[in-house]
């Protein structure tokens, strides 16, 4: 079985004062506050949310664990 690819994503922007689908997409990402970070596999729906919300996130490392 092949590893898995993850990425390192941390919460660098408020969701104070944006839409609430933006907020809603921070929720799924398992963020909500600012510094909160989280390691999540690497598919093409989790890339899709971290480009909606990437002026509230980044990437803080990409590899396969």
């Amino acid at each position: 079985m092949a590893k898995a690819k993850t990425i390192t994503v941390r919460q660098t922007g408020s969701p104070i004062r944006r839409p609430k689908d933006q907020r809603a997409t921070l929720v799924g990402l398992g963020l909500g506050k600012v510094g909160r970070v989280r390691t999540l596999e690497d598919t093409p729906s989790v890339r899709g949310m971290i480009a909606k919300v990437a002026h509230m996130v980044s990437i803080v490392e990409e590899g396969a664990k």
